[in-house]
């Protein structure tokens, strides 16, 4: 990852740079499981589309995650408060009391508890426009799955809605600092993508570094500093496994796995240079990938698993760079501004949000469309790192800076919708938002 704070300035040498991005350490953050981040709505959009979440009948959990889910989405605004009607089924809805309130979306349901350990959720979805039934649907879970159904509600009603998969019932990994307990001053967590249900997966006086979800999410790769150096480590997370991948002398950093899962890059200095390496995880067979005195670091597969990306400053200061597989050669994708860097891909490959420098100190989020060369800054905020793409594509993830405050953010694509997720215990960085699965 590369650090970007208060003390940032325009004439850093980029090998300096990116020894800080495999070596020293970003602020980041720390906090204790049970404390979850806190969810503020930084933008809101304008003139978006109203849906009513009804208060589901016999319900105090599931309609106000589905609110609270659809309001932040960035495409609608929703409200449960001052609503015309209060329906909770089919029978009970007036079309004309909605459409004469101007809302075009109603949601509706109902909670009914079957045993002691278990809920069925009826859940509905109206058009007041067309005046018809776009779902009616009933889920049976758990009563300690209620939060995750809730988010798997607002999934599905946001696809109902736009054609795109929803990524409410996502999860984000990140990592927090807190100077505060010395011991466990970082820990690496996952949360939820509204910030709730944290659970921590490490805790470790030194710091831990550049998360990466393998493609079935069930595992993380990061950086631990826990021996006094750089390693990379694979955690299974559901059973807390951990198995140690690289300790090779001198840097290993920013692990990224093949669409597949069976190989994984990550930038690697035991032959002098920071170069890329290829591991097959399977039998822990090495091929390195870059052979040049510039420094290269920051690999991330293409979807279609043919090609990756790559932060290189080959050329005199840092860029983006596509390398092929088929046949070893090196393209530069990044020509606007004298700094670009930690590049990602959104789902279908055809865009990339990465770490640009417009002036100054100043680090923003920028999207570069590959299809058409488009190059759009996405941020306000000037102190921003580590952008991650929703599953969906319609969101990034990226760690900032607020005054005193290191925070995450999520922003839309679009530039018109961004929320802030900021700790109470400590500054927020390095997230990385999980594959859908």
């Amino acid at each position: 990852m590369i650090a970007l704070n208060n003390d940032s300035k325009s004439t850093l040498n980029y090998k300096h740079l990116a020894l800080a991005l495999l070596v020293a350490c970003t602020p980041l953050t720390v906090q204790q499981s049970y404390a979850q981040l806190q969810l503020e709505i930084a933008k809101a959009p304008d003139q978006a589309p109203q849906i009513a979440v009804v208060p589901f009948g016999n319900d105090q959990t599931v309609s106000p995650i589905v609110a609270s889910d659809l309001n932040r989405s960035g495409r609608f605004t929703s409200t449960s408060n001052n609503l015309p009607a209060n329906p909770t089924s089919p029978g009970q809805m007036n079309v004309g009391v909605w459409k004469g309130a101007g809302i075009p979306y109603v949601v509706m349901g109902q909670v009914q508890q079957v045993d002691g350990s278990t809920y069925k959720i009826q859940y509905q979805l109206f058009d007041t426009d067309k005046q018809q039934w776009m779902l009616n649907e009933v889920l049976t879970v758990p009563s300690n799955q209620m939060r995750k159904a809730a988010h798997l509600i607002s999934d599905t009603i946001y696809k109902a809605l736009t054609g795109v998969p929803g990524d409410f019932s996502g999860r984000i990994a990140y990592v927090l600092r807190n100077p505060a307990t010395p011991d466990q001053r970082y820990t690496l967590q996952i949360a939820d993508t509204d910030g709730a249900e944290p659970r921590t997966i490490l805790s470790s006086p030194e710091p831990i570094l550049s998360p990466s979800w393998t493609p079935d999410a069930k595992k993380l790769a990061y950086v631990s500093f826990e021996s006094k150096r750089p390693a990379i480590y694979l955690q299974d997370l559901s059973t807390g496994q951990r198995q140690l991948l690289t300790s090779f002398r001198g840097l290993n950093g920013a692990p990224s796995f093949s669409p597949d899962g069976q190989n994984m890059l990550f930038t690697a200095s035991m032959d002098g240079n920071p170069e890329i390496y290829r591991m097959n995880l399977s039998n822990k067979q090495l091929t390195r990938l870059t052979r040049d005195t510039a420094i290269d670091t920051e690999a991330r597969y293409t979807p279609d698993g043919k090609s990756f990306i790559f932060t290189s400053d080959r050329g005199g200061s840092p860029q983006i760079y596509r390398y092929t597989f088929a046949d070893g050669s090196t393209k530069r994708m990044t020509f606007k501004g004298a700094f670009n860097a930690r590049a990602t891909l959104n789902a279908d490959g055809s865009k990339i949000a990465l770490v640009h420098r417009p002036s100054g100190s100043n680090y923003k989020v920028a999207l570069m469309d590959l299809n058409s060369g488009i190059f759009n800054i996405l941020t306000p905020t000037s102190l921003d790192e580590s952008p991650s793409f929703s599953p969906n594509g319609q969101m990034v993830v990226y760690a900032t800076r607020e005054g005193n405050r290191g925070l995450l953010s999520i922003m839309s694509t679009d530039g018109r919708f961004r929320m802030n997720l900021p700790s109470e215990q400590g500054e927020v960085r390095e997230p990385a938002w999980a594959p859908s699965h």
